[in-house]
């Protein structure tokens, strides 16, 4: 597998001021296909826009609505950023904000294949950094396969009903040691995994496709829904679990790259306690160590102070005793994306924060 040098040419966080008005984000550096952006200085929900569904389409990975549209939030993609209305929720005068950018591109549809009937679907990847964005109508059928066109089996999926108020499934393959598609988690709540079989049909992925079960909420009748799939890249992503110590002197993780993005949630609990945030930390607010603070992808909470984990040339450290991060014996799934691989293909080495 060749290394991603430049992770931040498929990926990127950009912090930005609100000014009310119409607002051009730029220095993304790329073209971005999946935008996220959240509020850091107020309460207001996360936002998610992809070119898939289209620049006035949004999805909210805080809650259960359904597909909004609106005019005023992201009102064009360009060739290194994108363009803001006057949405306050992405664009309130004076308040701060944080967006999290991926690249994907390669357009296409097709027809889904497994049980059921064939139904549309459209789609747009990048292969080279583990992207797949994935509209497509549910058959109603236990058994229906969605082609992800990643050409390397999904390691997370994000998966959204937009025709209806519905839960957000996650598939993690750090869910479970030997058998991830039988469980499921909610990026709305908070809750621990959920074994069943209706979500994933208890099967996991495959590098062609990803398969559903009887859900309404995966799977409903000509209904729409999107998914964001992601493989694993060496030096760019990695998916995995870590087992929490409860000690302030912390589980390290290795990623293999000093990481740019962090989303953390405890999937098993080792002490019973199922309430646990998605807590996402990043390498542009703040910017240094030990200040990483975290925002959470389940609430529309502003951002927090707390000092939780530190960021490392070759991975992340837990640095408190904490439910959300760091319970004793827990087990915590992540999604990682690089900064800078540990040593890149001109021989310099990565370091720390």
């Amino acid at each position: 597998m060749a290394q991603i040098d430049k992770p931040n040419l498929h990926f990127n966080t950009k912090l930005y001021t609100g000014n009310g008005g119409t607002n051009a984000i730029t220095g993304v550096g790329f073209q971005p296909d999946m935008v996220w952006i959240k509020a850091r200085s107020y309460n207001d929900d996360h936002t998610i826009t992809d070119a898939v569904r289209g620049n006035t389409k949004v999805v909210y990975p805080n809650n259960t609505n359904a597909e909004a549209t609106s005019s005023s939030r992201i009102t064009a993609f360009g060739t290194d950023g994108f363009t803001l209305g006057a949405s306050g929720d992405v664009n309130s005068n004076t308040a701060t904000y944080v967006n999290w950018s991926w690249k994907a591109g390669t357009t296409g549809s097709g027809t889904t294949t497994g049980t059921g009937t064939g139904k549309a679907y459209s789609y747009s990847v990048n292969t080279t950094a583990g992207i797949s964005i994935v509209k497509y109508l549910g058959n109603g059928n236990a058994g229906q396969q969605i082609p992800h066109h990643l050409g390397a089996v999904p390691k997370m999926i994000l998966l959204k009903p937009l025709d209806a108020a519905d839960n957000w499934r996650v598939y993690h393959v750090g869910i479970d040691d030997t058998s991830p598609g039988d469980y499921h988690l909610q990026l709305q709540g908070t809750g621990v995994r959920v074994d069943n079989v209706d979500v994933w049909n208890d099967t996991i992925p495959t590098s062609t496709y990803f398969t559903l079960g009887s859900n309404s909420g995966v799977v409903a009748n000509d209904q729409e829904f999107i998914a964001y799939c992601y493989a694993e890249k060496k030096g760019y992503s990695k998916f995995g679990r870590y087992f929490g110590n409860s000690n302030a002197n912390g589980t390290f993780v290795y990623t293999g790259f000093r990481p740019a993005f962090i989303m953390i949630k405890g999937a098993v609990s080792g002490d019973g306690d199922a309430a646990q945030s998605w807590e996402i930390y990043d390498s542009k607010r703040e910017g240094y160590n030990l200040d990483n603070d975290a925002i959470s992808a389940n609430n529309n909470g502003s951002e927090g102070t707390g000092d939780r984990i530190i960021m490392l040339s070759n991975g992340f450290k837990t640095i408190i005793n904490s439910d959300g991060v760091n319970d004793n014996n827990s087990r915590y799934i992540y999604m990682a994306f690089a900064e800078n691989p540990i040593v890149g293909s001109n021989n310099i080495p990565a370091v720390a924060r």
